[in-house]
């Protein structure tokens, strides 16, 4: 779903037939000016959003920014000022911040990950534990934020778990089908693979013909086993229950990434508000 669909949408659940409360209360004709108050330390996403779903609501409003996605902010600061018909300002209002509060509240949550391994090079990963039909929204926070993504979703990357290994009947079935597949569909997708021990990551290495592997629940220790194992020739990915507090003896493991689930599934909203200049 593109950007301007579901920003669409999200117009549509919040309008309906019409902001009857604006309506009544506001003349057709009255203009008025808001700005977007940052109420908590951050950091910041979804500017152009916001931008959009003003166009979108009324293409006569007119918006001033004074800050950028990715800018760290502080309580008090003015992200934008915003001004035209006063009733297309308060339409927007809420669809404005559920949008940029969720996105700022992910990239801010990213920022302190990435902190975390200053000075390592491991990279810190998104997932696709995103809420549904705000994936693209939610990953440009992530990137807001200073990390990088992993796949979109299904389609862009083949991403052996272990439930397809289960089901295929082993690594190599697993790989060998994965090679086949790609040939016969004339696709060009990188291929990673999940082990859940040294022994799978033994098979990875026998059979090989992938470009990453995910090392799932290895604890640091084995971690740092493992990358030394597979020694550059392959790409390495960190996984499962990486918190805040553990994610930098992980990264001093050597190895080249790091998925976080929580960077998009366990998020507290940034606090802002559009408060009217008088």
């Amino acid at each position: 779903m593109t950007e301007d669909k579901i920003i669409a949408a999200a117009l549509s659940e919040d309008i309906g037939d019409g902001d009857h409360s604006s309506l009544s209360t506001i003349p057709a004709d009255a203009e008025g000016k808001a700005k977007l108050l940052i109420k908590e330390d951050g950091v910041l996403a979804g500017m152009e959003v916001a931008r959009k779903v003003f166009h979108m609501v009324d293409p006569h409003v007119q918006m001033q920014a004074y800050m950028h996605d990715g800018s760290r902010i502080r309580k008090g600061d003015v992200a934008f000022i915003v001004w035209g018909k006063s009733i297309s300002l308060l339409t927007a209002e809420r669809t404005v911040l559920n949008f940029m509060q969720r996105m700022s509240g992910i990239a801010t949550q990213t920022r302190r990950y990435v902190d975390a391994l200053e000075g390592l090079k491991s990279v810190v990963l998104d997932t696709r534990k995103t809420t549904p039909n705000m994936r693209i929204f939610e990953k440009y926070a992530v990137r807001a934020g200073g990390a990088q993504n992993h796949r979109m979703g299904l389609y862009d990357m083949i991403m052996i778990k272990d439930n397809h290994v289960d089901f295929a009947g082993g690594i190599k079935q697993a790989i060998d089908a994965v090679q086949l597949y790609l040939k016969q569909k004339n696709k060009d997708l990188r291929i990673e693979i999940e082990v859940r021990n040294m022994d799978e990551l033994q098979q990875v290495l026998t059979v090989g013909g992938v470009h990453r592997i995910m090392l799932d629940n290895f604890p640091p220790e084995q971690l740092k086993l493992a990358v030394e194992k597979i020694h550059g020739a392959y790409e390495t990915e960190a996984s499962g229950g990486i918190t805040l507090e553990t994610i930098r003896t992980f990264g001093e493991t050597g190895v080249d990434f790091i998925s976080v689930g929580a960077l998009t599934h366990h998020i507290k909203s940034l606090d802002m508000s559009l408060k009217a200049i008088q």
